[in-house]
């Protein structure tokens, strides 16, 4: 059975929005795009990411991703991203999907991702895809959140644990922090422990 890991970087006030670039994603005129890109944290948590088999990814992260990361050839992490299997979840994307080692899984999140959780592999993360994580969280898919939260106060932004969604209770399992200040936090939902 494969784990599913929320891999995402937060501000303090739970902002997930648009972390990577200032045009990433201005919904609801978000105007901080580019926020963790200073503190280059990612490269902290590389040992999160040692059982990765797949990322799974939402209509929307999956456009931006194939948008950007294709094009940046020589880059380790572009590099990476094309070898790696990506599940899309997508109830508008149509067949082929235009970018290599990706498939589309049809129909509703939980229904999809339920069954291909339930098939031996390695880990399957999420990277973004904010509405996918809502989905998962809610039909209880997600093992572990794995959270790059960054010493920022945004105020504005689409956040990881939207108002109004289900209460949860998470346990630490681990926790470091980066020379820059960011907190590489590893929860899992309490009734895993």
């Amino acid at each position: 059975m494969s784990r599913v890991i929320v891999f995402t970087n937060l501000s303090l006030d739970g902002v997930m929005q648009a972390p990577g670039r200032p045009d990433e994603d201005r919904r609801g005129g978000f105007e901080h795009g580019g926020w963790a890109v200073p503190y280059a944290a990612m490269q902290h948590a590389g040992d999160s990411m040692a059982n990765i088999g797949a990322l799974l990814l939402g209509r929307r992260t999956f456009e931006d991703f194939y948008a950007v990361w294709p094009q940046r050839k020589g880059d380790p992490m572009s590099a990476m991203l094309d070898n790696l299997q990506k599940y899309v979840v997508s109830k508008t994307l149509a067949e082929p999907l235009p970018w290599v080692n990706s498939t589309l899984l049809k129909g509703e999140a939980a229904e999809t991702v339920g069954k291909l959780k339930e098939q031996p592999g390695k880990d399957l993360v999420i990277m973004g895809s904010g509405e996918l994580v809502h989905s998962l969280r809610q039909a209880h898919l997600v093992d572990t959140y794995v959270l790059l939260i960054h010493p920022l106060i945004l105020g504005s932004g689409r956040r990881l644990f939207p108002e109004g969604g289900p209460f949860g209770s998470l346990r630490l399992v681990s926790a470091k922090t980066t020379e820059m200040g960011v907190v590489v936090a590893t929860y899992q939902p309490a009734e895993n422990a």
